[in-house]
Formats: structure tokens, sequence, C-alpha cells
């Protein structure tokens, strides 16, 4: 059984082509869970006229606005499904994109996680992506250390994944997936459909990534604080961590000074320190 599992707030000019894009799978669903987060335009107007047509259940989630993680994280509780798969609002599918994921899944049961390519667009033209967003296959802990390197809305998962490594960090504005990604890829493989099945169209000001833009970066870092504090690194990774979080924070530091924030930047160079400190006791 696959669920879907899409959270929405206020994009009702773009829901119906994400619905659209679910409803037209060549393998449909199961079910579909809509998470409004509190929207003030007509979203639930739209969601009611678009899912009229599906042949398979849909939920909808009504609450005040909790933000992403939070309204995943009420999705994942609520789906009967054995496979989870997640679509932004403004983001969609292709056609075969849940049958050539599910195959892979079905036939390995041993993958637990697995992500596609994408097809990236900005004011409606396509546009090529760097070197750097190249998705990865295998254990990508490394990678993942750096940014976001799996499209939330590519994922398929397995139900046991969200039980043994826990669910969105609600206290994440942002960044939440970058989150969860590194606590899973400690362990655990990432399979790569090596397709472009996701489609997403960025650079509009009310997505997160533009919202956040200039201070994202924090909570990169207080992602890697927590997973340094979980003592659950092996010494390879803890001392990558490190150096990412060194990175990280003399950027960000370094950055909070130049624009007079003086204090904050003082304390972020100087965040490191306490880590490779217990490192050295060791």
């Amino acid at each position: 059984m696959i669920s879907v599992i899409l959270p929405t707030f206020n994009r009702a000019a773009y829901l119906k082509r994400a619905i659209d894009s679910i409803i037209d799978q060549q393998r449909q669903p199961d079910e579909l869970i809509i998470i409004d987060d509190g929207s003030t335009d007509n979203s639930v107007q739209v969601i009611r006229e678009v899912c009229g047509r599906a042949e398979f259940p849909v939920h909808l989630v009504r609450q005040k606005n909790r933000g992403a993680a939070t309204s995943r994280n009420v999705g994942i509780l609520r789906a009967r499904g054995e496979l989870l798969c997640f679509l932004d609002s403004d983001d969609w599918w292709d056609p075969g994109k849940i049958a050539i994921q599910a195959s892979h899944h079905e036939k390995n049961p041993d993958i637990f996680i697995s992500h596609t390519r994408e097809i990236w667009f900005r004011n409606g033209v396509r546009v090529n992506q760097k070197k750097k967003h190249t998705p990865a296959n295998g254990f990508i802990f490394s990678r993942c250390l750096g940014m976001c390197v799996v499209g939330m809305s590519t994922v398929m998962a397995r139900r046991q994944l969200f039980d043994r490594f826990g669910l969105f960090d609600p206290d994440l504005p942002c960044c939440e997936d970058y989150d969860l990604w590194l606590r899973v890829a400690r362990k655990v493989p990432f399979f790569l459909v090596d397709r472009a099945l996701t489609l997403k169209e960025g650079g509009r000001p009310d997505q997160l990534s533009r919202i956040y833009r200039q201070g994202m970066d924090r909570f990169r870092i207080r992602s890697l604080e927590k997973l340094l504090a979980s003592n659950l690194l092996s010494p390879k990774q803890t001392e990558e961590t490190i150096a990412e979080l060194e990175r990280k924070c003399r950027i960000y530091g370094h950055g909070c000074i130049k624009h007079g924030r003086q204090e904050e930047g003082e304390r972020y160079l100087a965040l490191p320190a306490r880590f490779r400190r217990g490192r050295s006791t060791e």
C-alpha cells in the first residue's frame, strides 16, 4: 500500500498541477493525505474541486499554521501505507514516478529509502542544475553534510524508516529535510532511481529557500550540533561533521560580523571548538 503526503500553505495557484500529477499516475496511490497548514487563500476549494476525480481515498487535514515539518509528521502518523511518498504542493510528478520507484522497492525489500533525479524550472523556463546538485546513490552521509542533496518531492520511503530514525524536527522552520536525511544517511544507503521523475519550479519569493536564504545555514548548524551531541556517529563521521560545522560557522559567523552582529558572529565562530575539545579528551 502506497500513501502520498502533500502539505500545503497558501498554494492555491499550484495545487491543481500537483494533485493532477498524483491522480494521473500510471500506478495510483492507495491514499492521498493533504495537510492544509492554515491557508488563508482558496486552497481548500481547489483541493475539493480537483480531488473530485480521484479514484482513491483523499484525506484532507486542516490545521493552524505549524510549518512544513509538523505538516509532514501529521501525514506520516495518519498514513496507512507501507511505502510513503512526499510531494510539495508547488512541485509535480512524471506520470511514471510512483510505478517506477515502487517497482524498485518491491523487488528489493532491503531498500528503505529511494529518490529520483529532478527537472528544474524558473519562471517557466527549464534551468540546468549545477554539478553539486547531482543526486548520489548508496551511503551518502558525506554528501549530505554540505547541503540537502535529496529532494523532498523525490522521496519514497518505507514506514520503518521513520520508526527507526524519527520524524522531521518541528523546531526547524526550514532545512528539516537536511536534518532528517543526515540522521538516516549515517546508517542507511539511499537508492537513486536514475531518472528525472520529479519536476519543480523555483525562484519564487514565497518559497522557504528564499524566505530564509540569508540565514539558512544557522538551521543546518543546529542540525550538525544535534548530530554531534547524539554520540551516534562513527569516528570518521564525527570528524567529517566537525569539519563541516567549522566551515559553516566560519562562513556564517564572518557574515554576521560583516553585517554588524558582532556578538552573534563571535558565538558561531567559537562554537566548533567545543566539539574539538571533546574529541581531544577521548
